[in-house]
């Protein structure tokens, strides 16, 4: 039903009235047809981990636990499950005590509760752009004011950042926090380097900055590289969000949100106002997979599986793809950002894809402000190989047929035609159809 036609439209409050599903959400009906190649959602190959010994520990769980498993949990979520979440960041750089962590059903609640926690309507918040779709629902449901920072190969652009902090400055405003994901950001795939990041914790002190961490992707490079974690470098100005979805399984919806202890305090009483308590079945499943079983072996061979994934993927790409198009070069995580000629509406193009038994997520759905109509989000964790092969395929040829419709309609040199491979912040280039290599532009993602 249309929001205009919705009968009950004077009645919401005003953070509810103007809210649209999510991009990504939006798909999922469609999508999970088999005939489609989805390209679309952001989830991990749970076909890679060893399921008999997740129904054995569950079912331990429930035989020698199930009184406690069954019942309400505190608003903090278990400390046993802390203790050992605690140990989880340590392999990801990111230093923290149990006290500081509050257990949450997936790093979306923890995203949602720190937007709940610090933005009243009209707050300014500034993140990459493009940024994770969640924040972006999370900050709009809260009425932020989402304000974007550029990024390039090396992630955020911290010199645009300080630009941007100094025209906050002039208006005789600040940013309540700078949200981040360091690591194989989604949906760009790129991650901020180490003299970044060190600017980034050098703003936020000189600027009285809080910054809102999201480590999903932190343990998922390829090479088993770990960046250094803003936690490390400014603990106190830092609010870190992890989650069990990326390296274990979404299914659980199991994260976490470590904070120095009186926001930490704060965020307890929001989310029992919200839901009470995470649920404690899941909380011990998740205890008993990190203290029974190898994760971290685990977390080594999805790495393993996404950076064949991802090869294929960008072989795939380099041998389709029109000319006109790019894509940025993941070292990790589990996307890939692609840009297509400005004459080319991703959104409008969706239906198409559909049609053509592919999907994506539209390059709007990562922006707070209307961008992204030119480009679209890959996922390559999922699909098998020969499917990665088989749906880029299907969008190359999709794309091809879009860039000859535009030669018709416009000519061949129309500026709704240029390629984008040469522009700060773009990387790659299509082969139109296997041809000779070219060498990048400058900016996104260089593997």
């Amino acid at each position: 039903m249309r929001l205009d036609t919705d009968p009950y439209l004077s009645r919401y409050a005003d953070r509810a009235r103007d809210l649209a599903a999510s991009e990504i959400r939006a798909l999922f009906a469609v999508v999970n047809r088999p005939e489609i190649v989805s390209f679309a959602g952001g989830m991990p190959d749970t076909a890679a981990m060893d399921l008999g010994a997740v129904a054995e520990l569950t079912a331990e769980v429930v035989r020698d636990h199930g009184h406690t498993a069954l019942q309400y949990g505190g608003g903090q979520g278990r400390e046993e499950l802390r203790e050992q979440l605690v140990e989880v960041m340590a392999r990801g750089g990111a230093p923290a005590t149990p006290d500081e962590l509050l257990v949450t059903v997936g790093g979306q609640q923890g995203l949602e509760l720190v937007a709940k926690c610090f933005v009243d309507p009209g707050d300014v918040v500034l993140a990459e752009g493009p940024t994770y779709v969640g924040g972006v629902g999370a900050l709009s449901s809260h009425q932020a004011d989402l304000r974007h920072v550029p990024m390039d190969a090396e992630g955020m652009r911290t010199d645009l950042l300080e630009e941007a902090l100094a025209v906050l400055k002039r208006e005789g405003r600040r940013a309540k926090y700078v949200y981040t994901i360091p690591n194989h950001q989604n949906p760009g795939g790129v991650s901020l380097s180490e003299e970044r990041r060190v600017h980034l914790a050098e703003l936020a002190e000189e600027h009285d900055l809080l910054l809102l961490e999201d480590g999903a992707y932190s343990l998922l490079d390829f090479e088993g590289h770990v960046g250094t974690s803003l936690r490390s470098l400014v603990p106190d100005r830092v609010v870190y969000v992890g989650t069990m979805s990326k390296t274990f399984a979404p299914g659980v919806r199991t994260g976490w949100i470590a904070a120095p202890t009186p926001v930490r305090e704060r965020l307890v009483v929001l989310r029992e106002a919200a839901d009470l308590c995470p649920g404690n079945l899941t909380q011990l499943v998740v205890e008993r997979w990190l203290t029974t079983q190898p994760w971290e072996a685990q977390v080594k061979e999805y790495r393993a599986l996404y950076a064949e994934k991802a090869r294929t993927m960008l072989d795939a790409l380099e041998a389709e793809m029109p000319a006109e198009v790019a894509w940025t070069r993941p070292s990790g995580g589990m996307f890939v950002w692609l840009t297509v000629p400005r004459g080319i509406d991703t959104s409008a193009l969706l239906a198409k894809a559909i049609v053509n038994r592919v999907a994506y997520v539209p390059g709007r759905g990562f922006f707070g402000d209307g961008q992204g109509g030119d480009a679209l989000r890959l996922c390559f964790s999922y699909a098998s190989v020969e499917r990665i092969r088989e749906g880029v395929g299907r969008l190359a040829e999709l794309l091809q047929g879009e860039l000859a419709l535009l030669r018709d309609v416009f000519g061949a040199d129309a500026p709704e035609l240029a390629g984008r491979r040469d522009e700060p912040g773009i990387t790659g280039g299509g082969q139109g159809g296997g041809g000779t290599s070219r060498d990048p532009g400058p900016g996104w993602g260089v593997a």
